[in-house]
């Protein structure tokens, strides 16, 4: 494994979504681990925070095909994997494609969809593959979705069950930017939209690369039973009702592997864990009311567990 391939993979990517977005490199490093692990992310925030130009600052970056969806009620299914249509032309049933056959896709307020159209989704980013009248089509590699909601506005809305959350390999929210940051992002775009001019800086073969490879970063005995100490917690501790499953172990495992071989290592280290989380955890745990918030739990978790080398 060339170990700086993935920090070169990362620093050309953060460095060209950053002449768009202003700020918010650890999250947009979080981003960059999901897609290298082939992980969905789901974006938590209120409207106007930059998710749909993150979303295509990271298409255009990565050379890949874009679709964002604007999930609504009335969508259906087959509005997302595409329909068989009668050509009276050549007399033959053709297939018009859905947005799912792109390779970067945005859902846009994926909560505002019937539960039966989330679960079209969400099959779709589980088996890579959709099913059309019987007929079985491979989707495009890489496939990445980002899946976003509103977490205060609820009227209208469908609520992801805690079953379809876990689908999702990290929940991220970008928060507001910090004063200077605003005051950046009005200079930036007060004359031009910088994702006009914004060119792709990833090939195939380097995107290739490290999502074929991040696996090879080791992980020692210590590192995993420190892994599986933190989700053991998670299912013992007081007030959650519903810890992180094996889905959210191996989740947590490959995070670690891919946030290691971005900072130039090809083994794993308690602060890669510790870094990975909360993203990768925190929508896998159900708390009873009247809890901190799951973040601020993880957090109490890290600090409890003993880490490998206070062991020693």
């Amino acid at each position: 494994m060339e170990k700086n391939k993935f920090q070169v993979f990362r620093d050309k990517l953060y460095n060209n979504v950053s002449k768009v977005i202003v700020g918010k490199e650890d999250k947009i490093n979080n981003i960059i681990i999901a897609f290298i692990c082939s992980g969905h992310v789901l974006l938590e925030d209120v409207p106007g925070l930059g998710k749909t130009k993150l979303s295509r600052a990271l298409a255009k970056s990565l050379n890949c095909t874009y679709k964002r969806i604007q999930f609504t009620p009335d969508l259906l299914p087959s509005d997302l994997t595409g329909v068989y249509f009668y050509d009276q032309k050549s007399g033959e049933f053709e297939f018009r494609k859905g947005p799912l056959l792109s390779q970067f896709v945005l859902a846009d307020e994926i909560n505002r969809a019937t539960p039966r159209t989330q679960s079209a989704l969400l099959e779709c980013m589980e088996e890579r593959q959709i099913t059309v009248e019987g007929n079985t089509i491979k989707l495009n590699k890489p496939f990445f979705v980002i899946g976003t909601q509103n977490p205060i506005e609820q009227f209208g809305t469908f609520p992801l069950p805690e079953a379809q959350l876990d689908r999702f390999f990290m929940r991220i929210s970008l928060g507001y930017p910090k004063y200077e940051e605003e005051i950046g992002i009005m200079n930036r775009f007060i004359e031009n939209e910088p994702l006009d001019t914004l060119e792709s800086v990833i090939t195939i073969e380097e995107i290739q690369y490290v999502q074929n490879n991040y696996v090879k970063v080791h992980v020692s005995d210590e590192i995993k039973r420190y892994i599986l100490d933190i989700i053991t917690e998670t299912r013992n501790y007081k007030g959650i009702e519903a810890g992180c499953s094996p889905r959210g172990t191996l989740n947590l495992m490959k995070g670690s592997q891919a946030c290691a071989a971005i900072s130039g290592r090809d083994y794993v280290i308690p602060e890669d864990v510790k870094a990975m989380a909360i993203p990768i955890l925190s929508h896998r745990i159900s708390i009873s009311n009247g809890l901190d918030s799951v973040d601020a739990i993880i957090e109490n978790i890290l600090n409890t567990v003993k880490t490998p080398m206070e062991q020693v």
